[in-house]
């Protein structure tokens, strides 16, 4: 009878441990599953927006009553490819680079972001006005005796990578439509952002940088020792409109989670939490994507292509 009570109780220990286990794994996949992952990329690489991205990470996880993971891409390429995989969940993707995901049935842009006017002759904001649209510039010394696209033939260019529209995929186009093969008829040197570009220039190694509209007024403070108004100008700015950043997810994701996700941001505004978590890109507000806005990147992928 005791070797019977032993062998009961030892058995039903055994199933207690066993549902316990099982009840834990079950605990931990679903904390998995709910899980979201969002990556954006850096406009610099100097070490300052990872710290930048934990209280990103809380305000959403906060928001959304969820645990989110919130990484960096280490260049536009590498936000398609996680993309594509299924590791992110929540892309902010810069616009060549969500065509090139959606292409691949990769990405779902549920909104655009909204960026600050900027005036086209000094380069400054215009305080209150938003858009939804920006243009590529070409930057040059003020003293370099640069004045026109055709002046860049046989010049260093440094640009981001070819997955930039405004870094690299406009302003090629548009000078190729100029009559000067940027690929062939200069020297195109890729760097890993914009501030080394603006420091290639300012020392001579370069002649000119492609860079975003505005992009003087966004990095001045890390360049205290110099006036980036009056040391470099602007050669050119496109004629085409780049689209702004795409907030893009899965297309399989849940709809709940997706209309969760738009409440959040379209509101990222009305709180000091979430204004400092859009700073992180320079955005204003955002509002629902037109993904027709995007067709332009497409044809002028192409043509830088050619």
């Amino acid at each position: 009878m005791a070797i019977k009570k032993m062998t009961k109780g030892l058995i039903a220990i055994s199933l207690a441990l066993f549902l316990t286990g099982c009840s834990s794994k079950g605990d931990t996949e679903s904390a998995a599953a709910d899980k979201l992952v969002v990556q954006f990329v850096p406009t610099n690489n100097d070490g300052t927006m990872e710290a930048k991205a934990k209280p990103f990470a809380e305000y959403l996880s906060k928001k959304l009553d969820r645990e989110v993971e919130v990484t960096l891409a280490t260049d536009y390429s590498t936000i398609v490819e996680a993309m594509a995989s299924g590791q992110v969940d929540l892309g902010i993707m810069p616009p060549a680079a969500y065509v090139q995901a959606k292409d691949m049935d990769a990405a779902e842009a549920i909104l655009t972001s909204q960026l600050g006017e900027y005036d086209q002759e000094t380069g400054l904001p215009i305080e209150g006005e938003k858009t939804n649209t920006f243009k590529g510039e070409i930057l040059v010394r003020a003293d370099s005796g640069l004045n026109e696209l055709t002046d860049l033939k046989g010049k260093k260019i440094a640009t981001l990578s070819p997955n930039s529209a405004s870094g690299y995929i406009y302003p090629v186009a548009e000078m190729k439509d100029a009559g000067v093969d940027p690929t062939t008829d200069a020297t195109l040197t890729t760097v890993n952002d914009i501030p080394s570009e603006f420091t290639a220039v300012l020392n001579g190694q370069m002649d000119a940088a492609f860079v975003f509209e505005g992009a003087r007024n966004v990095f001045a403070s890390s360049f205290a020792e110099n006036d980036l108004f009056t040391e470099l100008k602007v050669l050119y700015l496109t004629e085409g409109d780049i689209p702004n950043d795409a907030i893009a997810v899965q297309p399989t994701m849940d709809d709940t989670l997706k209309s969760d996700i738009k409440e959040v941001f379209l509101h990222m505004a009305d709180d000091e939490e979430g204004a400092e978590a859009m700073a992180l890109w320079g955005h204003q507000g955002y509002e629902e994507a037109a993904d027709t806005a995007y067709d332009t990147i497409r044809a002028y992928t192409q043509k830088a292509a050619e």
